[in-house]
Order: C-alpha cells, then sequence, then structure tokens
C-alpha cells in the first residue's frame, strides 16, 4: 500500500475537547504522526464527557474522546513547569506542527509563545485556536460552544418555528460548531505546510472559533446587509421542518419552480393554486394558513416516501435522519464508512471514518485512541530519558 498522503508531517497537539482534537485528528487520518499532549492525572477534559461505554463513566471510555482522537499517540505533560517545559521545547523542536487551543496570552506566559518557538524551530506552523482569536476587544472572552454558536450568528439562521409564526433561536446539536472551527485550522494548517514547502519557514495561524461559524453565515449576513428585513420575511417561507408519520423531514421551497415542485408532491390540492399562493410574496403573507394544511399531508406518509417523491418531482425535501438511521444506512454500509477499532480499553467499537476516498492513499485505522499516558515510555525514551528519569517525573507530576 502507498504512503499515507501526510507521511513524514509531525504534529503536536496540545489541545483539549473538540476544536483542536478534530484538527488533529484530520490531520492524522490523513497520515500524519501525531502527538497528543494531555494534564497529568485528569487529561483531556473530553474524556470526562459523556456519551460513555454502557453509561458508565471512565476517562478511557468516552465516546466523544475515543472517536476525536484515534490515529494519534498520547502523553502527559505539564510544561508549566521548568522540567515540563523542556520537553515540551524538545517536542516542538520535532514538530512541524504545534496546534494548540490555551487562551490568549497563555503560551507566551508559559514562555512557549510563537516569538520564541520559531527561534528554536523556525520552519514550525503554529495554528492557535481560540474563542475570538488573538486581537480584538473580545480576545480575552472565555466562551463555550453555546456562546460561540450564538455569537456568530448561527443561531439566528438555526430556528424554531413557533405557533403564531414566532421564530425562537436555537444552538446546533452537540459540537457541531467546534467541529467546523477545527476544520477551519486543518484547512489553514495544511495551506501553511503547503507554502512553506521541504525547506521553508513555518507561520504562526490565528483561527477565532466565532469567525469558523460566521464564515458559514456569509449568505444571511451579506443579504441583512442589503436588506435588513430579508432574514425576517425567509422566516415566512412555507416548509421547513416539519413532522410526519414515522419523524421529521425537511421542506425547503421558495423559489417558484421549487413551489411548484411541492405542490405535485403534496398531490396537488386545489387550495394550492388560490391568489394565496399566487407567488412566494403571498405565500408568505398567508403562511399561518397554508403551514398546517402542507404539514396536514405530511403526517399521513413516512419521511422515506416523503424524500423519494421529492427527488421525483424535483422538490428539495430531505428526512432527518437519526444515528440509528444513519449507521443502518445501505449506503454507507456500502462505502465502509464505519470501521471496528479494537481499544485496550473500550473493546472493539465501530467509528465514523472519513468523508472522503483517496484512491492511492486511503484512510487507514493505524492505532486507537490513546489511554491516558500510553505513549509516554515511546516517546520519552525516543527523546534520550531513561527509564529511571520517567518514573522522577512521574513521581513529580511533571508527566
Amino acid at each position: 500500500m502507498n504512503q499515507a498522503a501526510l507521511a513524514g508531517v509531525r504534529v503536536l497537539e496540545y489541545c483539549q475537547m473538540v476544536c483542536g482534537p478534530y484538527g488533529a485528528k484530520l490531520l492524522a487520518d490523513l497520515g500524519a504522526e501525531v502527538i497528543k499532549v494531555e494534564k497529568p492525572v485528569t487529561g483531556d477534559q473530553a474524556r470526562s464527557r459523556g456519551p460513555f461505554l454502557h453509561d458508565i463513566p471512565h476517562q478511557e471510555r468516552s465516546g466523544l474522546f475515543l472517536y476525536l482522537n484515534t490515529n494519534k499517540y498520547g502523553v502527559t505533560l505539564d510544561p508549566a513547569g521548568s522540567a515540563g517545559k523542556v520537553i515540551f521545547l524538545e517536542l516542538v523542536k520535532w514538530a512541524d506542527v504545534l496546534i494548540e487551543d490555551t487562551a490568549p496570552g497563555t503560551m507566551e506566559r508559559l514562555g512557549l509563545g510563537y516569538g520564541y518557538l520559531k527561534e528554536i524551530n523556525p520552519s514550525l506552523i503554529m495554528t492557535s485556536i481560540t474563542p475570538f482569536g488573538q486581537t480584538g476587544p473580545y480576545r480575552g472572552y472565555k466562551a463555550h460552544h453555546l456562546n460561540i454558536y450564538h455569537a456568530s450568528g448561527q443561531a439566528s439562521f438555526s430556528f424554531t418555528q413557533k405557533q403564531g409564526g414566532d421564530a425562537t433561536p436555537v444552538k446546533g446539536g452537540g459540537y457541531v460548531g467546534d467541529y467546523d472551527a477545527g476544520l477551519s485550522g486543518a484547512v489553514a494548517t495544511l495551506a501553511a505546510l503547503y507554502k512553506r514547502g521541504p525547506d521553508g519557514t513555518g507561520q504562526h495561524i490565528d483561527v477565532s472559533r466565532q469567525e469558523a461559524l460566521i464564515s458559514l453565515d456569509r449568505v444571511d449576513i451579506s443579504a441583512s446587509a442589503n436588506d435588513p428585513n430579508a432574514t425576517a420575511r425567509r422566516r415566512g417561507m412555507l416548509g421547513g421542518l416539519m413532522p410526519c408519520k414515522d419523524g421529521y423531514v425537511m421542506v425547503i421551497a421558495p423559489q417558484q419552480h421549487q413551489w411548484e415542485a411541492l405542490v405535485k408532491l403534496i398531490d396537488n390540492p386545489e387550495w394550492a393554486h388560490s391568489e394565496k399562493c399566487r407567488d412566494e410574496w403571498a405565500r408568505s403573507e398567508n403562511v399561518a394558513e397554508l403551514q398546517p394544511l402542507i404539514e396536514e399531508w405530511m403526517l399521513r406518509h413516512n419521511k422515506d416516501e416523503i424524500y423519494h417523491r421529492g427527488q421525483y418531482f424535483g422538490c428539495p425535501a430531505a428526512a432527518i435522519n437519526s444515528a440509528s438511521d444513519v449507521y443502518d444506512s445501505s449506503q454507507e454500509k456500502h462505502r465502509g464508512f464505519f470501521a471496528e477499532i479494537e481499544h485496550t480499553e473500550a473493546g472493539r467499537l465501530s467509528y465514523p471514518t472519513a468523508s472522503y476516498r483517496l484512491s492511492e492513499t486511503p484512510w487507514r485505522a493505524n492505532r486507537a485512541a490513546p489511554v491516558l499516558g500510553g505513549h509516554n515510555d515511546s516517546v520519552y525514551r525516543g527523546l534520550g530519558r531513561s527509564e529511571e528519569e520517567l518514573a522522577e517525573l512521574k513521581e513529580r507530576g511533571v508527566i
């Protein structure tokens, strides 16, 4: 089998939870050698977040952590002290890329800012992922996924429609926004690697989680800049998220040809040809009366039937799939999207793989997520530390 696409690229990850670990995982899945640095004893915060295998909390059985950290090596290290800082700097000299997600100014306070690190490794690419970026009046603000999602404006376009036409903003499920930020960081890192070339100099990449999500709003934001009422009018569109016989479907049909396809989908009722449905503006003005008529039809049909009829008539209609629906999908089974990986503590579990298929350098499950400090011996012995030194460093809480 050919070498992996990023074979030979060495990545040091000093991150927790989702954004940075996901970005580093994307590089690891492409063949980069990734060493994940975690706090001694407690490790990455993701280890304490569910879902857990058999619903029993355990730092080696968090589904979130297991997924985000496949194909990585893992060590424990506290770089805040002098001994830990020395080892961290040795890892920086080894690395092509450092991905970190500490608050702005933290790495500088530790004596590990980019200005210093580039002196000891001029080719280093340092990717810093923070809530609002390294500059600006919000640079020091702390934020969770909930805060970032709303601060980006995403929630203004992710809304639930209440009776009477009022719209309530909602946060995207899980950590969807943090995955977007991790993807942005990975793309920027790949671009910097391409620009650097084999003998070039590195650079510092400043990733704002807020801006990663704002970039996904660009159509809505540009529309709002030109027409402040654009979003309000769009909320009056027919369709959207609707219950059906066995779950939910999403139907988007604002344009005339889409509306005409929707009318065919719901069996061409007489009311759909009245003056209230004459054009997009008329339908928007009468949405409170027309929406229940569409939903009544949806409730008599299951989501697969709605989806396939929508495909036939050219109506944008999608089934809202559950996790089980996706896992059991014949499409994903055919493509082998889920693969089993053996973990020393969690056992053999199915994992999502990659959304791409490289013909010459395919995705491979080289290793499960590391147990806490699982590669301390091999990594630190590779840096020249003896067994006695490692025992002492562990005793002192450095590793």
